[in-house]
């Protein structure tokens, strides 16, 4: 082989692996892809060109006349950054993922060349004339190239494999605490890849010639750097897993709150008709020595009295389900307390095949968020509206009430979020997402969903369920 040939030959390798290259980008983005719901993304209902956008942006750059190492690498994470609304993905994610793929492929290069020192020794040991050298390099290369790309496949897809376990929401601390061990090992490579060659006035250095340990070395720290990366990935989803549990802890105990003081309601309420009960033996024998005495004005007044005091026990909104009757009227009586006005056109499904304690669950959340996000406006009328409807197999759940402030939403669960740095348990607008996310996960048993649209003066959930099947 001559010198032209093993050139030409250089050359089409390199743009045989910025094609495969191209595919393994491509590949690993495609997962990640069209998590943003809403907005006009060009290319959602468009399967595969989401991909080839990342792929073309990819081999594009490599590709181009200017195309250079540092400068090719920069200009591809700008280009995808901002592409970012095009493949439906946060750009945070997205510049996560570019980093990960340069990081991943750097330490994937530097393991090789290990490697590449030891074959390109036993390839030349018998190349005794120029064309013999050119053709063992040219063998040399194409097997250092393959192995370097089924490795770095194989780790790449083990990275994704391990992003798509548990979704992370990247907050700035999440993303710097992630983006820590790939950024230190992409310097790591390109500083090292200076030292490999060090050319002098009067000599040539050669790092693994001069130290021959780091031949194991160097692919014993990609290693590490690697292993780091899949470390950081996930402890921080087993801090996702936490906080998860925590909300869930918490909701668990608002619950046992809220049956606690359901109980005593219910409990004042017995209690309350037990007394009417024993008094209504007085009332009589009252009633009874006013008309014998002919007080028929005073016995209608008396009457009257007792009429009013029997209202209070009687259930305002009737809804068909002693369940969600109970639940409508105890949040009616709280909005009246706080000077909000209360309506309701709820009426309980027909179908058996909904829950009265799913159903319970809906409307609980969604009025307790109503309750909270009125009980924070002062000056102006505050109310809530709910509706509930069947539709044939569906049913629809409204609520509408007055809303003051801005809700922050959480990109990958589309429901709101707590101020940063707020507890929990304080947070008013947390709690607001933690009901909707019990909201959510009941209406997923239905084969359902729900739609939330803040307004400027005016919050409005929508739950929509559909009836299961009876067996």
């Amino acid at each position: 082989m001559s010198q032209e040939h093993f050139l030409l030959f250089h050359t089409v390798i390199l743009a045989i692996e910025t094609l495969l290259y191209g595919v393994c980008i491509a590949v690993f983005f495609h997962p990640f892809t069209g998590e943003i719901l809403g907005g006009r993304n060009a290319l959602r209902k468009c399967p595969g060109k989401k991909e080839l956008l990342v792929f073309l942006i990819y081999t594009g750059t490599y590709l181009a006349p200017f195309s250079a190492g540092w400068q090719s690498m920069i200009l591809i994470m700008i280009l995808l950054t901002a592409s970012a609304g095009l493949l439906g993905m946060e750009r945070r994610l997205v510049f996560l993922l570019g980093v990960i793929f340069y990081c991943v492929r750097s330490l994937v290069m530097m393991i090789l060349q290990s490697v590449n020192d030891l074959t390109s020794g036993w390839f030349l040991r018998n190349a005794d004339t120029p064309e013999k050298v050119y053709r063992s390099a040219a063998l040399n290369y194409l097997l250092v190239a393959c192995l370097q790309l089924v490795l770095f496949y194989g780790m790449l897809r083990a990275v994704r494999a391990l992003l798509k376990k548990r979704e992370i929401a990247l907050h700035t601390k999440e993303l710097c605490y992630l983006l820590l061990t790939p950024v230190t090992g992409i310097l790591f490579v390109a500083i090292l890849l200076r030292l490999l060659v060090i050319s002098g006035k009067d000599q040539v250095i050669r790092l693994y010639e001069t130290y021959p340990a780091f031949l194991g070395l160097v692919p014993a720290t990609a290693i590490l750097f690697y292993l780091g990366i899949l470390a950081a990935i996930a402890s921080c989803q087993k801090v996702v897993c936490l906080q998860e549990q925590q909300k869930k802890h918490f909701v668990e105990q608002q619950q046992i709150l809220a049956i606690r003081e359901r109980l005593e309601e219910e409990g004042q309420f017995y209690e309350s008709v037990r007394q009417m009960k024993h008094e209504m033996k007085n009332h009589m024998t009252n009633i009874q020595g006013l008309m014998e005495s002919g007080h028929y004005g005073e016995m209608e007044k008396y009457i009257r009295k007792m009429d009013e005091s029997m209202s209070a026990f009687e259930l305002v909104i009737q809804t068909g389900n002693a369940v969600t009757d109970v639940i409508l009227n105890q949040k009616r009586t709280l909005a009246l307390k706080m000077g909000a006005e209360f309506r309701s056109d709820f009426h309980y499904p027909a179908s058996e095949t909904f829950d009265a304690y799913d159903i319970g669950i809906i409307l609980s959340n969604l009025l307790q968020n109503a309750l909270e996000a009125c009980s924070a406006i002062s000056g102006r009328p505050k109310y809530i509206f709910l509706s509930g409807r069947q539709k044939k197999k569906f049913y629809l759940i409204t609520v509408k009430n007055s809303f003051q402030g801005e809700v922050r939403f959480d990109s990958h669960t589309r429901l709101p979020v707590s101020s940063k740095g707020k507890n929990i348990s304080r947070d008013p607008l947390s709690l607001h997402g933690i009901g909707l996310s019990n909201v959510k996960q009941t209406a997923a048993r239905y084969g359902g969903d729900l739609d939330i649209c803040p307004g400027k003066n005016e919050f409005c959930v929508t739950v929509l369920l559909q009836e299961r099947s009876q067996k």
